[in-house]
């Protein structure tokens, strides 16, 4: 059962990456990588939120949200990929923004998470 839990949540994850990092790139017009910053934080988040719950959160919705939906919806080889293409195509200031603020954005995002969902669940 946690595996077709995982598959369901990659599912929903996948696409949902997808969708939303165009979505969010065709509203800011810079050379910036938006959409997979967006993702990420909110993956982390999610992440962060489930480990703050686990004890209130059956093991199949852990499966589903954890390593099914939050795992395919953040992308740690896109954002190296766009940090690489950034430095490589003259934007190196842009590359050196990614890579300076979604590893503390990230992290941040998770520890936010991690203690709301302890406050709320206790």
């Amino acid at each position: 059962m946690n595996w077709l839990m995982v598959i369901v949540g990659a599912a929903i994850g996948a696409p949902a990456r997808y969708l939303t990092d165009r979505a969010i790139q065709a509203s800011h017009h810079t050379g910036f990588p938006w959409g997979t910053f967006t993702v990420n934080l909110v993956a982390c988040a999610g992440l962060g939120f489930l480990t703050g719950a686990a004890t209130a959160v059956p093991a199949a919705l852990q499966d589903l949200i954890g390593p099914g939906l939050c795992a395919t919806l953040s992308t740690y080889s896109t954002f190296s990929f766009e940090s690489v293409r950034l430095a490589e195509t003259g934007a190196a200031s842009l590359a050196a923004a990614n890579a300076a603020a979604s590893i503390p954005a990230g992290l941040g995002a998770a520890y936010l998470a991690t203690t709301l969902a302890h406050t709320l669940v206790g």
